[in-house]
């Protein structure tokens, strides 16, 4: 959560001053580039929904997965943006193109598990719509049951999004991220980075 924090910072730093706050953790630093897409897809909606506006994000290595960390924090967005509407959630991410809308279910998931807000029947309605991304979304669930399990405040709604999106419960869907965490290549900068490689795993495991 911190390393999304600074991301919503950056949103509101000059980019100059970026290296001064952006994170060293090798795995974890993409969350920083997931929390500046929420703040602008949340706070500048019409630029990076509406209009689907993608930054140049140089400064992280690989460059080229940086447009789809940014990716996962605006699909987190859309939850709220949208109002925690399911049928708008699905409609927003269908009108963007393709090649980003496995990271945007990944995060709209991930958001509806940790955040809540709606009733069993929504979830499986959003979790239906995913369709070919089906994975992509139980990945972001997964995250989500583990930030929850890991801070200690798991609540009911979450157990229901664990088994809606991944079939298992919270401590199931959190040992599910462990395991794929084991033995991840260094991260070199270049593509993909161990923070996908990561992800790749626990869609693997959630087939």
């Amino acid at each position: 959560m911190a390393y999304i924090g600074v991301g919503w910072a950056m949103a509101r730093l000059p980019r100059m001053r970026w290296r001064a706050v952006m994170p060293a953790d090798p795995l974890l630093r993409w969350l920083a580039l997931d929390g500046y897409g929420f703040h602008q897809a949340y706070f500048r909606t019409t630029e990076y929904v509406r209009e689907q506006r993608r930054d140049s994000l140089p400064l992280w290595a690989p460059a080229s997965y940086a447009g789809r960390a940014l990716d996962q924090g605006i699909g987190r967005a859309l939850w709220f943006v949208t109002g925690s509407d399911a049928e708008q959630t699905a409609a927003t991410i269908g009108r963007f193109a393709p090649d980003r809308r496995g990271d945007l279910w990944s995060g709209a998931a991930l958001a509806s598990v940790y955040a809540g807000g709606v009733g069993a029947d929504d979830l499986k309605q959003l979790a239906a719509a995913a369709g070919e991304y089906r994975t992509h979304a139980a990945q972001g669930a997964a995250f989500a049951a583990k930030a929850r399990l890991l801070a200690g405040l798991v609540i009911p709604h979450t157990e229901v999004g664990a088994r809606v999106y991944c079939g298992m419960s919270v401590e199931e869907a959190a040992a599910v991220c462990d395991r794929a965490r084991e033995g991840l290549p260094p991260d070199t900068g270049q593509a993909p980075p161990s923070f996908e490689i990561w992800r790749e795993r626990i869609r693997g495991q959630l087939e």
